[in-house]
């Protein structure tokens, strides 16, 4: 038994379940997916009936990786299961997958402002990643930690960490990928096929959106506007996007990012910092939520002062800290 009260009952419930569904948010990234697939390899080897959801397909980026074929991508569960475990999510909503509702769930989480939905909860603001967290979740339930489950974990840290660069890691991060790299993921490998298959397409839809970079905030602030010309012109799609956001953040003076993309009639906005600005905080405000470094939110029916809007709340977050 751990030190914690949430993680025990949680590792209780497994054991004694054995039909599941694990899910994790809309438009999955790194570490959710590499949650997912961690969680879901290991019960299966525990030998309980798994089923991983998602309301969005797998980012082309992401889709070499083990399990990744077998994952279920539709807007509702349908089915009989004895829990739904739910990793990365603040709220049941975030999902959007419907049906959950039904079934006892367990929500695994690490974003300021879960809304302890679930009928067992772990919430913790120090994992620097979901990732961390179903590390010590498999830990006490005693899996082996294979190859392939280790890989999923170290993804979700790697990714979730910008590839350890963000402010929320911590020496159990660092604890954990050493137990994950004895187990036999190779760091090097991982990261190639993680961050070094790109097309040429994104080559160019980078070029792009780069020369297009507004400068506000008396040069601190990076502004990208996405627009679907240009996606069509470089023959990318939004997955491309993935990790383009964080590229004006290499020069010293930008302190934070701003990315728009109009999408569905809606703006989606991503935002990035570095240091002590917080990029979270203007996003809880819009109702979206995330990390310190890393955030984002979407604004369903946008007028013409939205972009103003948000630009004011992150100029100000970073004109706090100067």
């Amino acid at each position: 038994m751990s030190n914690l009260p949430e993680l025990d009952s949680i590792v209780t419930a497994i054991s004694r379940l054995q039909r599941f569904v694990v899910v994790s948010h809309a438009r999955p990234d790194g570490d959710s997916l590499g949650s997912e697939l961690a969680m879901a390899f290991a019960l299966r080897d525990l030998g309980k009936e798994v089923r991983v959801v998602n309301r969005d397909p797998v980012p082309h980026y992401l889709a070499s990786f083990p399990g990744v074929a077998d994952i279920e991508v539709r807007d509702t569960v349908d089915g009989t299961f004895d829990a739904a475990i739910v990793l990365e999510c603040g709220s049941l909503a975030r999902t959007e997958v419907s049906g959950l509702e039904q079934h006892f769930v367990i929500n695994i989480d690490h974003h300021v402002g879960n809304t302890m939905y679930g009928n067992l909860n772990w919430f913790d603001a120090s994992a620097a990643a979901c990732g961390e967290m179903v590390f010590e979740v498999l830990q006490g339930l005693g899996v082996a930690m294979t190859p392939t489950i280790a890989t999923h974990l170290y993804v979700a840290i790697l990714t979730d960490t910008g590839s350890f660069r963000h402010s929320s890691i911590t020496t159990r991060t660092f604890r954990i990928c050493t137990a994950l790299a004895d187990a036999g993921v190779a760091p090097a490998e991982v990261a190639d096929r993680v961050y070094q298959n790109s097309s040429v397409g994104k080559l160019r839809l980078t070029g792009t959106l780069l020369n297009a970079m507004d400068l506000v905030g008396g040069g601190q602030v990076a502004v990208l506007n996405v627009e679907d010309r240009v996606l069509e012109k470089t023959g990318c799609a939004p997955d491309d996007l993935e990790g383009l956001i964080n590229m004006p953040l290499a020069a010293q003076s930008i302190k934070a990012v701003v990315m728009f993309k109009e999408i569905d009639g809606q703006l989606r906005v991503s935002l990035r910092s570095k240091g002590a600005v917080d990029v979270r905080a203007v996003a809880t405000l819009q109702g979206g939520g995330g990390h310190q470094n890393a955030a984002g939110f979407s604004i369903p029916e946008p007028d013409a002062a939205s972009r103003s809007d948000v630009m004011t709340a992150v100029i100000a977050a970073v004109e706090c800290v100067a």
